[in-house]
């Protein structure tokens, strides 16, 4: 699937509930910067986070390490060992560190996500789906912090004292034109997962890949759909087609104010921080800008109050 902005570009089962094995750690980063006043604050590992299987960092029981080194482990070398040293130090345990995962997630108005580890080993109750999981992405791209962190090859962290080099387990970072994030993950029941960042002119898009066989098919099947998207969409700036709609509007317009002392109305267009928008070669023809108008108002009318709304289509 590839997403920009909450714009489905291209999907295929995107909305499919998958488990997501260690793409689950973009919502655990989100949740240790939001929560966590001084990264370089450092802490000793519990014997529980030391004893975590599968990817790990290597840590071992009493270890001391900053908070900082926890999420480069956690990004970068996928560590299960550093999710959980990061949960318990954020939260106290790992079922409160879930709870603030899923609080997030339904903060952001996700439907089909469930968070239940920080890691991602597989839980019956642990999924997202691909269209959900770039919007975490996403989110978490603008966090200067993580977005730091993804597009890093390699790192040293500091354990104990001692320096150990760490790489980033993202095989298309470095390789593929415009690539800056995000991670990878593996389990039995999740196969190969890789959610990708990537960015080239003004287009700044997230391709997400789970549930692929091998890390070669996950590699190969994100960069067809990389290659894809920037070979058959390209970014339209619709600014200039909605200040025309708006002249439109105040050379026509008419409202009826119940209760109002007059019909007559100052406009002004919000401002929009969003105008560019990729969009299909094929169909940049055909793009019109809809819009919502309430003609009819109660009064009193405020400043600022929203009257018409404008709405991007094809008419394919």
């Amino acid at each position: 699937m590839i997403e920009y902005h909450g714009k489905v570009l291209y999907g295929k089962d995107e909305n499919k509930r998958c488990k997501m094995a260690s793409t689950t750690k973009i919502m655990t980063a989100i949740v240790v910067v939001e929560n966590v006043e001084n990264l370089n604050e450092r802490i000793k590992v519990s014997s529980k986070a030391a004893g975590t299987g599968g990817s790990r960092l290597g840590l071992h029981t009493n270890d001391v390490i900053s908070v900082n080194d926890l999420l480069y482990g956690l990004l970068l070398r996928s560590g299960n060992d550093t999710a959980v040293a990061l949960a318990e130090y954020v939260a106290g345990s790992v079922p409160q560190f879930a709870e603030l995962m899923n609080k997030k997630a339904e903060e952001l108005g996700l439907k089909d996500t469930h968070f239940v580890t920080p890691h991602g080993l597989d839980e019956e109750e642990h999924y997202t789906t691909a269209f959900e999981l770039a919007k975490i992405s996403d989110y978490a791209l603008n966090i200067k912090k993580i977005e730091q962190i993804v597009k890093t090859k390699a790192y040293t962290v500091s354990i104990n004292g001692y320096a150990k080099d760490i790489s980033n387990t993202n095989e298309l970072l470095g390789y593929i034109e415009g690539v800056y994030g995000v991670k990878t993950g593996f389990t039995n029941g999740a196969n190969r997962c890789l959610v990708t960042s990537i960015k080239r002119g003004d287009m700044d898009v997230i391709c997400v890949v789970l549930g692929a066989d091998t890390k070669k098919d996950r590699s190969r099947d994100s960069v067809k759909l990389i290659e894809y998207t920037f070979a058959n969409f390209q970014m339209v700036d619709l600014e200039f087609m909605i200040q025309d709609e708006f002249d439109n509007l105040v050379d026509i317009a008419k409202f009826n104010i119940i209760k109002g002392i007059d019909n007559n109305l100052n406009i002004d267009l919000e401002e929009n921080d969003i105008t560019l928008y990729p969009v299909n070669k094929k169909d940049i023809k055909d793009i019109k800008i809809e819009t919502e108008l309430k003609n009819e108002l109660q009064a009193p009318v405020h400043k600022n109050d929203k009257i018409r709304k404008f709405n991007y289509t094809n008419r394919r």
